[in-house]
């Protein structure tokens, strides 16, 4: 794979090894018959989220699919951005799926789900951060349903474990959030579908969030609640902060400052793409970074705007 110079300075600034890119595919054309910096940065992605404390397994799409998914969007979204003000309520189905009859082998409380959709409404509220952004979303649980079974409590994105489940579970429309908590393994703490994955996929659609990352569950800096938040930002079409890197895409919200490569912990003075091109220093208090639960708190004005566009245009009834 050709090294780029924003591909060696997105390796520096995780401190990885260049090794951990080999095997990578090349750049993805983004339509006029070269790669970019963007893409190239795409293309390690795997190798970067690797080596970070946060693991999402949401995968990132082409150049080509952002594009594609844009221009759909923006054709026919049933809800407009000056609707963003009003609720949008999302009904939830919760399934629970673990190992065993016991909470370390997966079998939260009811509580524990009721919990995890306090913080989903808190966060999308903006109440989790003093003057932080309101999105139109709240979220309703509408059913909550219990199996056992060890194989699917250890599914991992794209396995023949996750079809299984996700075609004998998922309930209700296309505006249903179907929530799964699993126990995937090798530090991964969730993922998601997208708005657009629902024209070839709607059996797939829904979010997968590693149990242990429930409030009051588990423990540690991914044990807030806010894997549930950050996957269903996915859910309604938000992208991680530093897709694209410091490329002029990014993470195609304006107002979200550009951000290299996946933070870790909370490094609030970090700004990895500088200079008069890219106002603001990285946005690890956003929801859709890697930083620890604790430090992640807020969405931008162009990340609210994005989710009720999407959610108008492929899931609202």
């Amino acid at each position: 794979m050709r090294m780029t110079g924003m591909l060696q300075k997105a390796l520096a600034v995780n401190g990885l090894l260049l090794a951990a890119v080999a095997g990578c595919g090349a750049p993805v054309s983004d339509g006029d018959g070269a790669g970019t910096d963007d893409d190239a940065v795409d293309g390690t992605q795997a190798a970067l989220v690797t080596e970070t404390g946060r693991r999402c397994g949401t995968r990132t799409p082409t150049v080509a699919e952002v594009h594609a998914a844009d221009e759909t969007a923006a054709s026919r979204s049933k809800l407009s951005v000056a609707a963003a003000s009003l609720p949008v309520r999302v009904p939830v189905a919760v399934h629970v799926i673990s190992a065993g009859g016991s909470r370390a082998s997966g079998n939260v409380s009811a509580e524990d789900i009721k919990r995890q959709l306090a913080i989903l409404d808190q966060a999308y509220a903006g109440s989790q951060k003093g003057g932080a952004v309101v999105t139109a979303f709240h979220f309703d649980l509408v059913s909550l349903d219990r199996t056992t079974n060890a194989a699917w409590f250890a599914m991992t994105p794209g396995s023949t474990a996750e079809i299984a489940a996700k075609r004998a579970l998922r309930t209700g429309g296309s505006d249903t959030l179907n929530l799964y908590t699993a126990n995937p393994g090798g530090g991964l703490l969730g993922w998601a579908t997208f708005p657009q994955d629902l024209v070839k996929d709607p059996s797939g659609d829904g979010v997968v969030i590693l149990f242990s990352s429930l409030a009051g569950v588990g423990s540690g800096p991914y044990a807030e609640g806010d894997t549930a938040v950050h996957e269903v930002g996915h859910w309604l079409g938000l992208y991680h902060t530093f897709q694209g890197g410091c490329g002029k895409r990014g993470d195609s919200v304006s107002d979200t400052p550009s951000e290299l490569a996946p933070a870790s912990g909370c490094p609030t003075a970090r700004d990895s793409c500088a200079g008069a091109a890219f106002p603001g220093t990285d946005p690890v208090f956003n929801f859709m970074d890697y930083s620890d639960d604790a430090c992640m708190n807020t969405f931008t004005t162009g990340q609210a705007d994005r989710m009720t566009r999407y959610f108008g245009s492929y899931r609202a009834k």
